[in-house]
């Protein structure tokens, strides 16, 4: 998977981070990003896709299941979009990046190895 989170970077210039997500927040694959600071952006994305989830569930036809998230910050932009059952794509970019191309590539990435981010809910293993 690396190497399709790397052609994603490359692909739209300015993009600083790219990582992929548990909905628990758990890492589970990065590209340029240091290791702590993917740690921090997976545990930040889990309690901003529950915020979203709990703000569509006020749609009256929403299911409640937040597709895509962008915040505009100073200095660059965060994206958050959902990329299979349980896992999230997260880009952390600059603020001169092409929004519109950062969206489109990475509703590409996540039809192309949707099937392969699917994180399994845990479940809990009695020890011995």
């Amino acid at each position: 998977m690396d190497w399709m989170l790397k052609d994603l970077a490359d692909s739209v210039p300015q993009t600083r981070h790219v990582i992929v997500l548990s909905a628990d927040g758990l890492k589970m694959a990065q590209h340029s990003t240091e290791t702590d600071t993917a740690d921090r952006l997976a545990a930040a994305c889990a309690g901003l896709q529950s915020l979203a989830a709990a703000v569509a569930a006020e749609l009256p036809n929403g299911t409640g299941r937040m597709r895509m998230l962008v915040i505009e910050i100073d200095g660059g932009f965060f994206y958050l979009m959902a990329a299979g059952a349980g896992a999230y794509l997260a880009v952390l970019a600059d603020e001169g990046v092409d929004a519109g191309l950062m969206g489109q590539r990475m509703r590409d990435l996540v039809l192309r190895i949707g099937e392969h981010l699917n994180s399994p809910p845990r479940h809990h293993q009695p020890t011995a």
